[in-house]
């Protein structure tokens, strides 16, 4: 199946790059999150009449991810959870609770955003968090758990 792309997505292509995807791909994620369009000459026509506009918000969307970059490189987050005596939770730290304390300490983050490839978080210790703010943008936060 042939998609023009209407954003940056990681690994796959940059806004109005045509590309073949598989059709459940695109039929079930790529479309209705408004991230590509069918490749059809009508489509194809479309884009390139607002692909200015498309261009400006995605240097939007960019520019507001690279700001709360910024914000996040000075943050350390501290989270107090149950633990054993040798240091093993009770339970385990995820994205979504990562997410959580960084909302709290004041900075919008989906649970989506967090990059955990090994998993949650099962001891107590330092860990440095990746996050994926944009296709083009990617952070990274200093997480402490503490014994409660």
């Amino acid at each position: 199946m042939e998609v023009i792309l209407l954003d940056n997505i990681g690994k796959l292509g940059g806004l109005g790059d045509k590309v073949t995807v598989k059709p459940g791909y695109g039929r079930n994620y790529l479309m209705p999150y408004g991230l590509a369009v069918p490749a059809t000459k009508e489509n194809l026509e479309a884009f390139q009449a607002q692909r200015a506009e498309l261009e400006a918000q995605a240097a939007e969307r960019k520019a507001e991810a690279e700001a709360r970059a910024e914000q996040l490189a000075d943050i350390e987050l501290s989270l107090v959870a149950k633990a054993g005596e040798d240091g093993k939770l009770f339970g385990s730290i995820g994205p979504r609770d990562l997410a959580e304390a960084i909302a709290q300490a004041g900075i919008d983050l989906a649970k989506s955003e967090v990059r955990m490839p090994e998993g949650p978080l099962r001891r107590t210790g330092e860990y440095d968090i990746d996050l994926q703010l944009h296709a083009e943008v990617a952070s990274s936060v200093r997480v402490v758990i503490v014994a409660e």
